[in-house]
């Protein structure tokens, strides 16, 4: 039985109005000769404006790659940027690349949106949706907050000194395009400490908490003697069978390198303890920054592709606490708890039967065997799957004590697979309650299944490499979150503990909605949003406070979970109702997948042509 989704209540963005070229009346002999040439002349048109199209996502993928490459290229998979690290938090870079974007804005528009075969026009309208979503920002100064403690280039490189991520290190040339961008990361320090400077001078700051968290992080990047250095790593582990006249190159360089880093990693503590965390806001929300609640509306158009008001979103997040809390307290006695609910999330974390791990590596097989499962009942759901497989890998040591289980995309050339990644800190105390969910969100069929499409499907780049960096989290955190769902339909939530695992993880999204809106637009501060999810989720203050302290610097970003996989969810019921007895689970994700990554009001057109052609066929 399929449970029944009501109709998300949201604004849904006005469609944007693009002005086509004027026609002028065509002369008396050219009117005669117009049957036999217009339609010709008409085809001619299309292909031309679509052949504009395709010239400006060229131009604007290949802009904002430039732009900031780990993020909209490396991170994605897209490995022809690993040599650049890029200074988008340089004013002068940024404003650049905002002005350009406004220039690919006015020329698209330029173009008649109504001549273009569907295909085309899907890609116009994406292509319009993001860069409107880029210049969205322009009024808000988001390069002066250029470090956190969640995200910031120095740990992002740290990590990828591993190889085993987003940049691998295998080759001669691989080992110098992330040497080159070691030697860039000295002057984007630089570029942050001046940025913050000018942060202070304004008001736009981090708050305490936060800075505090950043120090302890880039204190821990420092190293006494470069040899103990994370960015010596490449060095020690490098491949027998590198020549020795590219060894002796690559260990002069990278030794060279890491001196300079260490300076700037000197300069940056420094900074961040004598100046910056004096200066700091007290308060954990964008409402205590200039224009603080403009900027975070803009957060949430951004992030959920919907111009929903804070309130509407706190009142969700609160409906779904409730509804979520239902269902926990009738699965409680099934596993033996008849305690009050608000400690039922802390009386499973302490059963020991419920944490049969000794080693990373039992963990590591328990979710290869889930994966085995998985693969097997994709079949059914799902006729549109990808080649590349999945590897599942543990979180690096330096990031799992702030890091969530996650996963990074495969490479579009192959060089690397798409991982997931178990952030496992004790074996012993990693529990097997959420470990179904997990998989089905950040490996299959969630984030991988579509990352690997996006690679494997025939898209522009722009498309290809669209995803929650950009304005698209509402769909991929949308769909992970909607395909842990599907773990009722696979069988993986018959035993009890796992069925908790995923309204455990569900509940987790439901109050993020509550504590985002109540931090940014409430008020809140750190404190209260921390005893909001110790209260409700049973976590405790360390684990609580962890997450508070994401939301607090990547605002908005959390709504894209509950508020995306609500609308898939609306959309699977309309087609259900539709369609009745023909409505095919495959059919349905295929419509969903199969033009890889789309904004929700897009999606949901999408969906809506698919149902209307599919009951016209049925008549």
């Amino acid at each position: 039985m399929h449970r029944s989704v009501r109709p998300m209540t949201a604004a849904i963005l006005a469609a944007t109005a693009f002005a086509g070229a004027a026609v002028l009346p065509a002369p008396a002999f050219a009117q005669a000769q117009a049957p036999a040439t217009a339609p010709a002349r008409a085809h001619q048109d299309a292909q031309a404006a679509e052949r504009r199209v395709d010239r400006l996502a060229a131009s604007f993928y290949d802009l904002r790659a430039r732009f900031d490459p780990l993020l909209f290229a490396t991170a994605n998979g897209d490995s022809r940027y690993d040599d650049q690290i890029g200074m988008a938090i340089a004013p002068q870079v940024r404003k650049r690349y905002l002005a350009d974007n406004r220039r690919l804005l006015r020329q698209l528009q330029a173009i008649d949106r109504t001549r273009l075969a569907p295909k085309a026009r899907l890609n116009y309208d994406i292509l319009a949706f993001e860069i409107a979503r880029q210049l969205d920002f322009e009024r808000f100064p988001e390069h002066l907050l250029p470090l956190n403690h969640f995200d910031n280039i120095p740990s992002t490189l740290a990590n990828y000194a591993g190889g085993t991520g987003s940049q691998p290190l295998g080759t001669p040339e691989q080992y110098r395009a992330y040497l080159h961008r070691l030697e860039q990361l000295p002057a984007w320090i630089d570029q942050a400490i001046a940025n913050m400077r000018e942060g202070v001078r304004t008001g736009v700051v981090q708050p305490k908490a936060i800075t505090s968290k950043m120090l302890a992080q880039f204190r821990q990047l420092r190293s006494a003697r470069f040899e103990e250095s994370v960015f010596y790593g490449p060095v020690a582990r490098m491949p027998a069978g590198f020549a020795e006249q590219d060894r002796r190159a690559l260990t002069a360089g990278y030794v060279q390198a890491i001196v300079a880093i260490q300076a700037a990693l000197d300069r940056l503590c420094t900074y961040l303890e004598r100046d910056y965390l004096a200066a700091g806001r007290a308060g954990a929300g964008y409402g205590d920054l200039p224009n603080g609640a403009a900027w975070y509306r803009a957060r949430i158009l951004h992030n959920t592709n919907l111009d929903l008001a804070p309130r509407q979103v706190h009142d969700l997040g609160l409906k779904e606490v409730a509804r979520i809390q239902g269902e926990m307290a009738a699965l409680a006695p099934r596993l033996g708890y008849d305690g009050p609910l608000n400690r039922f999330p802390q009386w499973v974390a302490a059963q020991p039967r419920f944490k049969p791990f000794t080693s990373e590596q039992q963990v590591l097989e328990r979710y290869r065997q889930l994966y085995a499962t998985v693969q097997a009942k994709l079949p059914a759901y799902f006729t549109l799957l990808p080649k590349a497989q999945l590897d599942i890998q543990l979180e690096p040591e330096l990031t799992r004590a702030t890091a969530s289980d996650h996963y990074t995309p495969v490479a579009a050339d192959g060089s690397h697979p798409g991982v997931f990644w178990a952030v496992v800190n004790d074996p012993k105390d990693y529990g097997i309650d959420g470990m179904s969910s997990l998989l089905l969100h950040e490996g299959v069929p969630g984030h991988h299944l579509h990352a690997a499409l996006l690679k494997e499907l025939p898209l522009p780049d722009f498309r290809k490499f669209y995803t929650e960096h950009l304005s698209a989290a509402a769909y991929t955190e949308g769909w992970a979150l909607y395909c842990e769902s599907l773990g009722k339909e696979f069988g993986l939530y018959g035993e009890p503990i796992a069925y908790y695992g995923f309204l455990n993880h569900e509940l987790l999204r439901a109050v993020r909605l509550v504590v985002d809106t109540g931090m940014h637009a409430q008020g809140w501060p750190r404190e209260k949003a921390v005893a909001y999810m110790m209260d409700t989720l049973g976590y405790s203050e360390a684990r609580a406070a962890n997450q508070v302290e994401r939301y607090m610097v990547w605002p908005g970003q959390a709504l894209s979970y509950k508020v995306g996989a609500l609308k898939i969810q609306e959309l699977r019921a309309k087609a259900q109702q539709a369609l009745g007895p023909k409505f095919d689970y495959a059919a349905f994700h295929a419509v969903v997948l199969g033009d890889g990554t789309l904004p929700l009001p897009i999606l949901e057109a999408q969906v809506d042509g698919w149902i209307a052609a599919a009951r016209k066929e049925a008549r």
